[in-house]
């Protein structure tokens, strides 16, 4: 796929199947990751892949946290399923090494462009992904489950498979709504 028509038609699908990227695809997604902007040469990340049991310990991860906020019923069940909406979740932590010149927020920005890098890698060899959120990025039980210590945080779970829909046409969008000039 040419690298400007990946961009330009990015688009993340949620529904995804087996197989996972392994062997090649995967390190290509790993070194897409470990590519992107990193000021002073920090590498700020740190990629934790979880398939197969990984992927019942990513959720037991998950259902602790809820569990310690005395989360209801619904939302126990929703994070004890999350991990398996796909068969690979790339955790992607900033890990954050001090510098007088690179603020955490920096390191944490060069963390989310590696997010982006490695979905745009998966999808040009014909994988798909999901770059996901939410509140447990913040929990403290999930910052201890991953060793994470200071300023570092989890940026994103990306969760990566073979498509199982066609993704949903890209919505143009009118530029002059983002694009001012000084």
């Amino acid at each position: 796929m040419d690298a400007l028509e990946l961009l330009l038609h990015r688009r993340s699908v949620a529904k995804l199947e087996a197989p996972a990227p392994e062997g090649k695809a995967l390190e290509n997604i790993i070194r897409a990751g470990l590519r992107a902007p990193d000021h002073a040469n920090l590498m700020p990340w740190r990629f934790v892949i979880a398939q197969g049991s990984g992927l019942q310990k990513l959720s037991n991860i998950l259902v602790n946290a809820a569990l310690s906020d005395h989360s209801d019923d619904a939302v126990v069940t929703k994070v004890k399923n999350a991990p398996f909406r796909a068969p690979m979740v790339i955790t992607v932590i900033a890990k954050v090494t001090p510098h007088e010149k690179v603020p955490a927020f920096e390191q944490h920005l060069s963390a989310g462009c590696a997010v982006q890098a490695m979905q745009m890698a998966a999808i040009a060899q014909g994988y798909q992904g999901i770059w996901r959120s939410g509140n447990w990025m913040f929990h403290p039980q999930v910052h201890q489950a991953f060793g994470l210590e200071g300023d570092d945080q989890i940026v994103g779970f990306l969760y990566l498979g073979t498509p199982a829909m066609t993704p949903m046409k890209v919505p143009e969008r009118e530029l002059s709504q983002f694009v001012e000039f000084l």
